[in-house]
């Protein structure tokens, strides 16, 4: 039977690309402290982790390409090697490249000539790197390290404490072929013979052996390997092997880059190599001795300190990655992966149980059947705990977008020549996922347009009082039931005259017009409309604002705009937090059924008689700008004699939306209109009542420009 390996595969891919994205936030923070221990670590486990779960699977170019990678960042971990600016480019370039690797794997496409030739240049810059640390660095004498028989022992040997048992001699071992095989291993640099328990001359038996030594290694063989040596006398001897000092850093690296799987202490030390199997059971027989005598059983840690087993910085280290894999499967055991489609498919199937609880409570109403109607109340409330429990199953932090875009402002100011900072806030703000998976190239496209043309040169910022260093934030935050998505830059602001001037230049006004800010901001977002003087990289080929405006408003949302001279602008995405269900307000005009989002309703009034002709309204003192849906849709029939304004509100506006009912709040299921309708502005989807009925969603911020376009236009009148 083949062993099916397609989850596995799909479980390194999406692990792999996690594991990259660590990769490059470390690197970045390495950028403006190259002294972080903890992010070189964190870059080298992730480069160590991604190789090793590649070679289980075979996929060589990865474990190839990964492997010399992680010869650079050991070089670097061990200080043989500066960590330079150009170096965490070298790793950044990497990492990119890792990337390309695993997603070739992932699609089942072969490697074409550019990506080998991008390895291949790669992987000679990183071999150019290890014959640099290669050359021989000045080195401080080293600290002798005290051994445990009290002898000193340089710090890049093996040291061996070894004790024969008198007997050894009488069971026809002769101890100094044991010394001499050891030689066999590598060099032995000192030896020093201990006499300590050699008895008077009176007490003294010719047979027995009473010597002791303390041995200086110098040897590339593991601690097993050393041990096997003294094999046929273990029960003969005491032996204790102490690694050298550049090893006690090899076995830290090691237990820091185990797998999470492994808890147990002893198993942790042994399969770093710095406990052999042997030792382990000894120091277990330890405990069961103590236990079966009563007494306080003894930590595993301290009987391998106390015995000279292992050094107590590596026991410190293996319980630290103990208590970590604890933490870490007792947080995994409360999470359970799930393929996006069943939670669609889940979302679904709770919009479509809404629908039917409402043709339920409809004809619970028609019916005037009371005990019915208060079962169906009952059911209403428990399918909004459904959908309220569904809809948290699709949200997601928007930072780790955020994040994304370190990266990309790294990589901008670099080839732009500015040094721009980016600033996050709001990473905690939750929305739909796939809210969260769209509005990447449409941000993209504003952060790096806010760079290339929003943030001057330094000499430029400060000629102006600024401080050389210019910055673009990315902010996130909830208002009126939806989404803002917020990017600002420091720099000079939009130019109000060389938009007019370009907006002239192709037609989109005339002479004579009058336009507000607002008005003249939103000209940028015109197809091919841009006034860079010179096309670079990044833009100035006037293609992209309005693909960003398009993307957004197919997401339901709108963007916005604020500038002034000389402070920056702010690009306001507002979006819906999700694409699913909505609780809504559902309306009536003429013979249709309107529905708007619950949370943009601030208050209903009933319309007095005689104002059908008035575009405003007299609320409480403040002047509310009117939209009749029924001229506004241009639907047929004469408006009923009593009609209501439903007053609405986002993004700080208001207006009043007149319509003939109110109809009260509604759980919406929004459909998306079809590629007929996606152009219909101030209509954003459709749903389906419990009649079977068809509801319109209004738009709600593209009926409030309508509503401040026709005011502005009254008002020139």
């Amino acid at each position: 039977m083949s062993l099916d390996l397609g989850d596995a595969l799909h479980t390194f891919f999406a692990e792999s690309r996690g594991l990259l994205q660590d990769m490059e936030e470390a690197l970045l923070r390495l950028e403006t402290a190259p002294d972080d221990a903890e992010a070189v670590n964190a870059v080298f486990r992730a480069a160590h982790t991604i190789k090793g779960a590649a070679g289980l699977f075979g996929l060589d170019a990865v474990v190839a390409f990964t492997h010399k990678a992680e010869n650079v960042l050991e070089q670097v971990r061990n200080n043989a090697l500066p960590l330079t600016e150009e170096l965490i480019g070298l790793f950044l370039a990497c990492r990119d490249h890792i990337e390309r690797l695993v997603d070739l794997t992932s699609a089942q496409g072969e490697m074409d000539d550019d990506v080998r030739t991008q390895g291949e240049a790669l992987g000679s810059r990183l071999s150019l790197c290890m014959g640099d640390a290669d050359v021989p660095l000045p080195v401080e004498a080293a600290s002798p390290v005290v051994s445990a028989g009290g002898g000193r022992t340089a710090g890049e040997a093996w040291h061996l404490s070894l004790r024969f048992g008198q007997d050894v001699l009488k069971n026809g071992m002769d101890p100094l072929s044991f010394i001499r095989y050891l030689a066999t291993l590598g060099e032995i640099r000192h030896l020093a013979t201990l006499a300590d328990a050699l008895p008077a001359a009176a007490g003294m038996d010719p047979e027995c052996c009473y010597l002791g030594f303390e041995i200086s290694l110098k040897s590339e063989a593991d601690k097993a390997r050393i041990e096997s040596v003294f094999e046929f006398v273990r029960d003969d001897c005491q032996l204790r092997i102490l690694a050298p000092g550049s090893r006690v850093a090899d076995f830290l690296e090691l237990i820091a880059a185990l797998p999470e799987d492994r808890t147990r202490l002893g198993e942790l030390l042994v399969a770093s190599g710095a406990l052999t199997q042997r030792e382990l059971d000894e120091s277990l027989a330890i405990q069961e001795c103590e236990s079966a005598r009563q007494e306080p059983v003894q930590p595993l840690g301290e009987i391998l300190v106390e015995h000279q087993m292992v050094q107590p910085e590596l026991v410190g280290a293996a319980l630290s990655k103990q208590k970590d894999a604890r933490q870490r499967q007792s947080q995994e055991a409360r999470f359970v992966r799930v393929h996006a489609d069943k939670l669609d498919s889940l979302i679904n199937l709770v919009g479509e149980l809404v629908i039917a609880g409402a043709g339920v409570g409809l004809m619970a109403a028609r019916h005037q059947d009371g005990a019915m109607a208060e079962s169906v109340s009952g059911m209403a409330r428990l399918v909004e705990d459904i959908r309220d429990g569904a809809m948290r199953l699709r949200m997601v932090e928007i930072g780790d977008t955020f994040n994304r875009f370190r990266r990309v402002v790294r990589d901008v100011s670099k080839e732009i020549g500015k040094d721009i900072e980016l600033l996050i806030g709001g990473a905690d703000t939750e929305l739909d996922k796939t809210v969260v998976d769209k509005i990447g190239d449409p941000l993209t496209h504003l952060v790096r347009n806010a760079m290339d043309h929003g943030i001057e040169s330094a000499q430029v910022r400060l000629a102006r009082g600024k401080p050389a260093q210019g910055s673009v934030r990315l902010d996130a935050y909830h208002d009126a039931g939806g989404i803002v998505i917020e990017v600002t830059d420091d720099g000079g602001g939009l130019n109000r005259d060389r938009i007019l001037a370009k907006a002239r230049e192709r037609g989109l006004i005339q002479d004579g017009d009058s336009l507000a800010d607002r008005e003249v901001w939103n000209l940028i977002f015109e197809p091919g409309f841009s006034t860079a003087e010179q096309v670079s990289n990044l833009s100035g080929r006037g293609v992209g604002m309005d693909v960003v405006r398009r993307n957004i408003e197919a997401l339901r949302g709108s963007v916005e705009i604020e500038s002034q001279p000389g402070v920056g602008s702010t690009f306001r995405i507002r979006l819906p937090l999700t694409l699913a269900i909505i609780d809504g307000f559902l309306m009536g005009v003429a013979d249709g059924h309107y529905v708007v989002p619950l949370d943009t309703v601030l208050e209903c009034v009933e319309l007095e008689a005689g104002r059908d002709e008035r575009d405003f309204l007299n609320l409480r003192g403040e002047v509310l700008p009117l939209l009749r849906l029924r001229q506004h849709l241009a639907l047929q029939g004469r408006p009923l004699r009593r009609q209501n304004v439903v007053v609405v509100r986002c993004a700080g506006r208001k207006a009043g939306l007149v319509v003939d009912e109110l109809k009260g709040e509604f759980q919406a299921v929004i459909k998306p209109l079809g590629q007929v309708f996606s152009r219909v502005r101030g209509i954003s989807g459709s749903t389906i009542l419990g009649s079977g009925q068809v509801a319109l969603v209004l738009d709600v911020p593209a009926l409030l420009d309508e509503a401040a376009t026709d005011q502005a236009a009254a008002l020139q009148a």
